[in-house]
C-alpha cells in the first residue's frame, strides 16, 4: 500500500539520513527500485515526472503499476509515489488518480503566486493525507523542458513557503539536473544553513542527486536535507549496461533478442546504482 511521505522524512530528519527519490520510467525500473527497497529494508519514493507520466501511459497506468507490482512483489517497506517538478494542473491530476505525494512547483511563478497555488495544493492533499512538496528557487539544468539555472534560494522566500503547511521542500542551493558541468561551483551550505534556521522540522529536498560528491551529500544530510533525488545516474547505468549486451553481441545469440533477457543486464544496473545511493543516504535498514 502507497504511504505518505510524510512519516518516512520526519523519521529521516530526526535520524540524519536521507530517503532517496528514484524516478522510475517503465515497467523494469520500477521492479528494480522496488526490489531494491525491499532487498535492502529502506523507505523509498518513486518519483514520475510529468513527461514519464505520459511516455507511460498516463496516471492511471502508473498507479495501477506501482499498486500492482507492491501487491505481487510482497514489497512490505514504506513506498511514497510522488510527481516531481509538477504543475499546477499535473498535481491536481494525480491527487485524482491516486498517488501519494506530489510536489508542486511554483518556482517559475511571483512568490505571490507561488504562495496562492501552494496553498491550494496543500488543501487538496492534505484532504487525503498526501505529502506535498513545494520549491523556491529554481533547480538548475533541464526537467522536461524547464531550464533553471543553478539559482540560490532566499531563506525569507523558503519561511513563507514552509509556513504554509507544506511537509518537504526543495530549496536551490546551486544544484542542477543532469550532469555537472566541469566548472561547477558546487553546493552553496551556508545558504543551505540559513535555510535550515529558518525551516526548522521542515525536511529540505536535494534534487539533481547524480554527480554531487559523496561528501557533499552527507554534509547537505547533516544540514536537514532528508530526501535526495536521483534520475539520470539511473538512466547513465541503464545505457552503459544495455549498451554493453548489444555491442558484445548477446543479443544474436539464442534468443538473446528477448525483451527479458535484452533488458535484463541495464535492470541489474539500476539495482546497483539504487543500492549504492541507498548506502550513502544512510536509509538501509530504516523501513
Amino acid at each position: 500500500m502507497l504511504v505518505s511521505a510524510q512519516e518516512m522524512l520526519t523519521k529521516a530528519k530526526e535520524g540524519k539520513y536521507a530517503v532517496g527519490q528514484f524516478n522510475i520510467n517503465n515497467l523494469e525500473w520500477t521492479k528494480a527500485v522496488l526490489q531494491t527497497a525491499q532487498e535492502n529494508s529502506s523507505p523509498v519514493i518513486l518519483g514520475v515526472s510529468e513527461g514519464a507520466g505520459k511516455y507511460m501511459g498516463g496516471w492511471d497506468v502508473v498507479v495501477g503499476m506501482v499498486n500492482g507490482l507492491i501487491k505481487d512483489m510482497k514489497i512490505t517497506v514504506p513506498v511514497a509515489l510522488h510527481i516531481d517538478h509538477g504543475t499546477y494542473e499535473g498535481a491536481k491530476a494525480v491527487i485524482a488518480a491516486g498517488f501519494s505525494s506530489v510536489m508542486f512547483d511554483g518556482s517559475h511563478y511571483p512568490i505571490e503566486e507561488n504562495i496562492e497555488k501552494t496553498k491550494e495544493i496543500i488543501a487538496l492533499a492534505g484532504s487525503k493525507g498526501i505529502s506535498v512538496e513545494a520549491e523556491v528557487g529554481a533547480i538548475g539544468g533541464e526537467e522536461d523542458g524547464v531550464v533553471g539555472g543553478g539559482e540560490v534560494a532566499d531563506p525569507a522566500e523558503c519561511k513563507m513557503i514552509a509556513d504554509l503547511g507544506v511537509t518537504m521542500l526543495a530549496a536551490g542551493i546551486g544544484n542542477i539536473h543532469g550532469k555537472y558541468p566541469a566548472n561547477w561551483k558546487g553546493l552553496n551550505f551556508e545558504v543551505l544553513a540559513k535555510i535550515q534556521e529558518k525551516t526548522p522540522g521542515m525536511p529540505l529536498v536535494l534534487h539533481g542527486g547524480t554527480g554531487i560528491p559523496a561528501d557533499m551529500i552527507k554534509r547537505a544530510i547533516s544540514l536537514g536535507v532528508s530526501k535526495i533525488n536521483v534520475n539520470t545516474e539511473c538512466q547513465l547505468a541503464f545505457a552503459e549496461a544495455t549498451r554493453k549486451y548489444i555491442e558484445a553481441g548477446k543479443d544474436l545469440e539464442g534468443k538473446g533478442f528477448d525483451p527479458r533477457k535484452l533488458l535484463a543486464p541495464g535492470t541489474q544496473a539500476i539495482k546497483d546504482t539504487v543500492k549504492e545511493k541507498m548506502e550513502l543516504f544512510g536509509s538501509i535498514n530504516k523501513a
